[in-house]
């Protein structure tokens, strides 16, 4: 996950003046529950392929344990789709590097006409610039909950439609080259915003498919800390309002509405922005915003406490289950 846009105290300032969840609970009455066709998601599942993803070590770009870390996923997507396609190229970063990148699509009914979206990033970042102590800044991180968790719930999804295809063409789509952005200490003198997000960008304009289109797109990042909380991102309420309503009030109608929570909570430079301005697809970011947090980010946010313990099976299978529950109820 990236930089947020707006100031963190312009956030909370926002953030205090918007409508509490409640008043949007109302809207949802029992028979609307009973409606809901919901389909299994193993939590356990999910959250070995995070601790797998971890396991490699950074999964940074360019390095070893990031090599190792695709050949795994692409294994295990290839194993649950035939329509598996990895898509590689290569960018530079904010310094002039080039990072050889690799995105992971694996798509589910390629040959039916309405189609959904779902991505995550699954590359670490190289730069622990948040962490509390300056001497680790220079360190990459584990990317527990920042890139793994998001991945690990596409790859429980994934496995889930391989036993029970959905009712709409869905494709998954890992983005790499995403957390490779300019330390916080380093000034670029340059544009750094368009250094994040890279494989996202760089899809957007080159997709899988020539003139690839989707009903609507979801984007997940930082969803599996304990007791996470899932606000309204400002851009995701500007480009796809739509799917903010129906991804949170079918949230809320599985009884998570302490995790989904009707508030905007900001604006953030994430792989959704490209998705949105170049491909056209009304696309979402569902992603942890901490009220109490200084940097108003997941507290272990691009910290080396990113680490495989601030993982909760129960906060993996809150979205899994919610995103699955929206895929199966067209």
């Amino acid at each position: 996950m990236k930089i947020n846009i707006i100031p963190v105290m312009l956030i909370l300032l926002v953030m205090a003046g918007c409508r509490n969840q409640g008043e949007e609970k109302k809207q949802v009455s029992g028979e609307q529950q009973t409606r809901l066709k919901v389909m299994p998601f193993n939590a356990d599942s999910a959250f070995r392929y995070v601790s797998d993803q971890v396991a490699f070590g950074p999964r940074v770009v360019n390095s070893k344990a990031h090599d190792n870390c695709a050949r795994y996923l692409s294994s295990k997507l290839s194993s649950w789709t035939k329509s598996f396609t990895v898509q590689e190229g290569t960018v530079a970063a904010y310094n002039g590097t080039p990072l050889r990148f690799k995105n992971l699509i694996a798509s589910f009914g390629p040959s039916t006409g309405t189609r959904v979206l779902l991505c995550a990033h699954w590359d670490s970042r190289p730069y622990a610039d948040y962490d509390p102590d300056q001497a680790n800044w220079g360190k990459p991180i584990d990317g527990a909950n920042d890139g793994a968790s998001g991945v690990g719930v596409l790859m429980e999804i994934a496995r889930q439609m391989s036993l029970a295809p959905p009712p709409v063409g869905v494709d998954i789509i890992l983005f790499d080259a995403e957390d490779y952005g300019p330390p916080r200490n380093e000034d670029t003198g340059q544009d750094s915003q368009s250094f994040w997000g890279q494989g996202s960008q760089y899809w957007a304009k080159n997709p899988h498919t020539p003139g690839y289109n989707a009903s609507f797109g979801i984007l997940l990042d930082m969803v599996g800390a304990r007791n996470a909380t899932f606000c309204v991102e400002t851009f995701s309420s500007q480009f796809a309002p739509g799917v903010i309503s129906k991804v949170w009030n079918t949230g809320i109608q599985l009884g998570y509405n302490a995790y989904f929570i009707f508030e905007n909570a900001g604006a953030i430079n994430d792989d959704h922005i490209a998705i949105n301005q170049i491909r056209k697809i009304p696309t979402i970011d569902l992603i942890h915003l901490d009220r109490s947090s200084s940097t108003g980010f997941y507290p272990y946010w691009h910290t080396l406490g990113d680490r495989l313990d601030k993982i909760d099976p129960v906060t993996l299978e809150v979205v899994g289950k919610t995103v699955m529950t929206v895929i199966y109820n067209p």
